[in-house]
């Protein structure tokens, strides 16, 4: 499978995810327009993000980070986490267990 052969949806203004779904996990590819914001938000998920390309301000815990090509963050579930793209970005996300709320 190519990645870029699933369908991309705008799931927030801004986020453009292709979305695969495990039985116990979510994979997300996003592309990611500069000046994007992500909200704060928590769940029960665990996350791990990695920044493929661009500059992405994350924002966990209260505590900001600019991650840059290469970066990785292990966020915790229910961890308040937001997040500002810099540049257009392309991020990778992974979900455990499976995130229901995302198509």
């Amino acid at each position: 499978m190519n990645i870029k052969e699933l369908k991309s949806n705008e799931i927030m203004p801004g986020f453009y995810g292709r979305i695969l779904h495990g039985s116990d996990f979510t994979w997300v590819y996003w592309e990611i327009d500069k000046g994007s914001n992500l909200p704060e938000h928590n769940h029960v998920n665990e996350q791990l993000m990695h920044v493929i390309k661009g500059k992405f301000e994350f924002t966990i815990n209260g505590k900001k980070h600019l991650c840059e090509e290469g970066s990785t963050f292990q966020i915790p579930p229910n961890i308040p986490h937001s997040g500002k793209a810099i540049t257009s970005c392309e991020i990778m996300d992974v979900f455990s267990p499976k995130r229901d709320d995302l198509g």
